[in-house]
């Protein structure tokens, strides 16, 4: 059996013993709220003396994903998502015999042009 030092399993050898000053707890910070469009608040600390430009409006709100707003009267909107098309619904928005027929021969037509312009005449 092998056995190692004596740390702490699940410990940083080095580390020290850490306090509220190591982990920037004593600093002046300020309480910013957002809010989605379901209506969930989520509350953000910043530091005191960051400027009002460097605090962001939107953030992700961490209960439901949805963009959050610093105004609760009127949060972000909901974003629309686009529903999953099946392959019958690909199938059925396909053109009609006829215009693929259409448009296939105005293509040749078009590479036919381009060619004899490309080509040199007898």
């Amino acid at each position: 059996m092998a056995s190692g030092g004596s740390a702490i399993r699940g410990s940083r050898v080095g580390s020290g013993p850490m306090g509220e000053q190591d982990h920037g707890y004593h600093a002046d910070r300020i309480a910013v709220r957002y809010w989605d469009a379901l209506g969930n608040e989520t509350v953000r600390y910043f530091a005191a003396n960051l400027p009002d430009e460097e605090i962001p409006d939107t953030i992700d709100s961490p209960a439901s994903g949805l963009p959050a707003g610093r105004d609760q009267e009127n949060p972000p909107a909901l974003t629309k998502l686009e529903p999953y098309k099946t392959h019958l619904a690909y199938v059925k928005e396909r053109r009609s015999e006829e215009e693929a027929e259409q448009l296939l021969e105005d293509a040749l037509r078009q590479l036919r042009e381009r060619r004899g312009r490309l080509t040199p005449t007898n």
